[in-house]
């Protein structure tokens, strides 16, 4: 590398402006409302996943939900949601069923699995008898 070609003025100004900008945006931070929802579309997307066997579906939707019924609580107790009315919480909070699924379920004596189908509108009998077919 020429030291000529990094003196340049252009060259110079661009990287102060790059370092400018990467030390003035900070972190970034999700709330606890952002996390649980991370984390149940995980849930979701392992009881949807047709590739997994049984015994594997099983243990991460264990690991899964352990997560998930503590960032629930913390959701749930989190008092920097009062009073706070972004479309997040509004949604989160609309749905008590489908946000907080693992407290539903536990609820309603029912898995984690039939809970979300029963809120979408689906039972697992008539999963077992769907045709599997392409759009």
């Amino acid at each position: 590398m020429k030291l000529k070609n990094w003196m340049n003025p252009r060259t110079a100004a661009s990287t102060l402006l790059v370092a400018g900008l990467m030390a003035a945006s900070g972190p970034a931070i999700a709330g606890n409302v952002e996390n649980m929802e991370r984390e149940r579309a995980i849930l979701i997307d392992t009881i949807l996943n047709v590739e997994l066997t049984p015994g594997e579906r099983e243990a991460r939707m264990e690991i899964s939900q352990r997560r998930l019924v503590d960032l629930e609580r913390l959701v749930l107790r989190d008092d920097s949601l009062i009073g706070r009315n972004t479309p997040v919480i509004r949604r989160a909070f609309g749905n008590y069923d489908l946000t907080f699924l693992v407290h539903a379920a536990a609820e309603t004596g029912m898995s984690i699995m039939d809970t979300w189908l029963e809120q979408m509108g689906l039972t697992s009998q008539a999963l077992m008898v769907a045709d599997r077919k392409r759009r």
